[in-house]
């Protein structure tokens, strides 16, 4: 798995041990099967333990979630789960938790970006666009979305709409190296295959237009009337005088 591609996914990672506090700091008598099962799960991926992460949010989700929704611990427990079935290459059921998700918080970034990176690995580029651009109409100083977009784009052969977007990525102020140093090696890639591909459209364009005059001579050729001079004329009858 490309780690440029997957920051956002990646990100849930860093904050586990933040959004697992909450939970479990909370009152011995507050406490439900959602936020044990969701902590068990948080547990488990901050030890790489993806299988077992999937079981315990999945009975968070059919607990009564109404504390872990109070928290933000159900938005944490879906896009735990869909990164968990990410890293399991589970891209089909991460979009479906995604799915789920987004019904729930339509406009977060985290959720539409790691939507468009399961749809990538799924060779499906258009949804994954499509994705990444919800997550930039809510937030369009991502730099990575921008990057992410450009990939899609750019295996969708559409060159000249990967160049926009990776140069909207090195636009932003708020990129960082790694980021910066991504989009311009991309960017490169992107402005050859570009030109290549300009190059091979013109020279199909010459041939085009050669095969057609070609057709055009031909036709002609045989179109036009035979010389009555050079035609070859019929015989006529000589009939000898009686004497």
């Amino acid at each position: 798995m490309k780690i440029g591609r997957i920051v956002y996914i990646l990100g849930i990672i860093s904050i586990l041990a933040v959004i697992a506090i909450p939970a479990m700091a909370a009152n011995e008598t507050q406490r439900d099967n959602a936020t044990d099962y969701y902590n068990l799960g948080v547990l488990s991926l901050s030890s790489n333990d993806s299988t077992n992460a999937i079981t315990y949010f999945d009975e968070a989700l059919a607990s009564n979630t109404t504390m872990i929704r109070e928290s933000d611990a159900l938005l944490y427990t879906y896009q735990g789960k869909s990164f968990a079935q990410i890293q399991l290459g589970l891209y089909s059921a991460a979009i479906e938790t995604i799915n789920q998700g987004l019904a729930i918080y339509p406009a977060d970034v985290n959720l539409l970006n790691n939507k468009g990176y399961a749809f990538y690995k799924l060779g499906d580029y258009q949804d994954a666009v499509t994705a990444y651009d919800q997550a930039l109409a809510i937030d369009s100083t991502q730099n990575r979305t921008w990057v992410n977009k450009g990939d899609a784009l750019y295996q969708m052969g559409d060159y000249q709409g990967a160049i926009a977007a990776y140069t909207m990525a090195l636009g932003n102020t708020s990129s960082n190296q790694g980021e910066s140093t991504d989009a311009t090696i991309k960017l490169a890639k992107a402005q050859k295959a570009a030109a290549t591909a300009g190059s091979a459209l013109m020279i199909f364009g010459v041939i085009v237009v050669i095969i057609v005059a070609g057709g055009a001579i031909v036709y002609y050729i045989k179109r036009t009337p035979v010389n009555q001079e050079t035609a070859e004329k019929p015989v006529k009858e000589v009939k000898k005088k009686k004497k």
